[in-house]
This record gives C-alpha cells, structure tokens and sequence, in this order.
C-alpha cells in the first residue's frame, strides 16, 4: 500500500519535536544552534526569513548537511541544536526526520515561518535571489 504524504508528515512529526516561537528564541539565545529555512528561494524572496537562518531548500538539505558530500555546508554539526522550518511545517517535519536519520540528535521544528513572524520573531526582510 502507498503511503501518503499525510502519512509521511505524521510519521516526521512523531520523531521531531515540535516548538514554539518562544521556546526556539530561548534555544537560538544559547548560541550553538542552526536555523534553517526549508522554503523554496521564491517563497524567501516574497516574505523574508528568520533572522540568521540559513537556506537550504528542502530538496538539497540532506546534500547539505551530509560530511561526505561535496556540498556540504560546514554550518551544520552534530553537537548543535538545529531548528527547521518552512511555510506551514510539514516540509520542516520531514526536513527534521532526515536530519535525524542522518545523525542529528537535537533536531526540531518551530513549523510555519508565519507563525514566527506572528508571535514576535525578528525577521530579515525579503531579499531579491534572482528568480523573478
């Protein structure tokens, strides 16, 4: 039987603690944690970021967060809490699952970038990436 991308989020969301706005201000505020934006470049083109997030969309995340690969960016490592997000937080849900299944224990989802910008979350404004 197919599994649905229903299924797939619930199955994420079950090993990936979801956080509030407040509680991931309190953990970014210990300084050894990596946010990360899981949105597509046009969606951060339209409404901003969490201030010193990082982007990494979500299908080049596990590149991304991978030692071994040739695009691995040196921001992620293993002993920093990493807080992932994106428009509503299913893809967070199944971006934080696969950080987890590679190895990242300290993995959570704060979800919808609106609600971070809702209860207060200081944000960069939109920038132009060139996809217009």
């Amino acid at each position: 039987m197919a599994t649905s991308v229903k299924q797939l989020i619930e199955a994420a969301s079950a090993v990936v603690p979801k956080i509030t706005p407040a509680q991931a201000r309190e953990m970014i505020a210990t300084g050894n944690t990596l946010v990360v934006d899981v949105r597509d470049a046009p969606e951060l083109e339209t409404s901003g970021m969490i201030t010193g997030a990082l982007h990494h969309s979500r299908g080049m995340l596990e590149f991304r967060a991978d030692p071994a690969s040739p695009f691995y960016d040196k921001n992620f490592s293993k002993d920093k809490i990493i807080i992932v997000y994106c428009a509503s937080g299913g893809r967070a849900a199944l971006a934080g699952k696969a950080l987890k299944d590679m190895g990242y224990d300290q993995v959570y989802n704060v979800g919808a970038f609106k609600d971070w910008a809702d209860n207060g979350g200081v944000i960069e404004k939109p920038i132009d990436m060139g996809m217009s």
